[in-house]
């Protein structure tokens, strides 16, 4: 991640995700200073991105979850001239480096499924070499620690995460931050 957003989430390791842009509120009540927004079209995210910066929050959209757009390099233009998150997240490696080329911060979201899925992701890791990566599930320390480590990227750990406990060995493991769709653990 830039520089920005990096010092952002050491001062406040929780990422509010928003499924729901009817939570725009609750998100910019809440001490979290990245925000990734997982829904949206390409009528709505200018509006609600700005509002969130208004508040002083990073945002991130959810390339892959978004409405509306194309998943290419004019896309990715139009996005950071027009729409002006911080960054972007992916899962799709091509989309990564297109991302980083459009001079936006990608976060290249990865799920973990079984050992060759491990195997694969920090292979593809290592190649695109995101701003940062996002591991789902975010509830397995050990992994957390392994692709951290490997990777030698700025780790958040996502989905699954239910409990301060959950939150608390993400980052025991290494994890920069980790990512919520859970209101209540914003404010932790």
């Amino acid at each position: 991640m830039g520089r920005d957003s990096l010092a952002r989430l050491q001062r406040n390791p929780v990422v509010a995700a928003v499924s729901d842009l009817s939570r725009l509120g609750a998100v910019i009540r809440s001490p979290s200073e990245v925000v990734f927004l997982l829904r949206g079209s390409i009528l709505t995210l200018p509006e609600a991105v700005q509002e969130v910066q208004a508040a002083g929050k990073a945002v991130f959209l959810h390339l892959d979850l978004i409405e509306g757009f194309s998943r290419d390099s004019v896309a990715l233009e139009y996005i950071k001239q027009e729409i002006r998150p911080e960054g972007v997240i992916t899962t799709r490696a091509n989309l990564v480096k297109q991302a980083a080329a459009a001079g936006l911060e990608a976060v290249q979201r990865v799920f973990m499924l079984d050992s060759l899925s491990l195997e694969t992701a920090i292979k593809s890791l290592k190649a695109t070499r995101p701003h940062a990566v996002e591991l789902l599930p975010g509830i397995v320390p050990r992994v957390v620690e392994r692709v951290g480590r490997e990777t030698r990227l700025p780790v958040i750990a996502g989905g699954l995460i239910e409990s301060k406990e959950d939150v608390i060995a993400a980052l025991k493991a290494g994890a920069l931050g980790i990512s919520t769709t859970k209101e209540d653990l914003w404010y932790i």
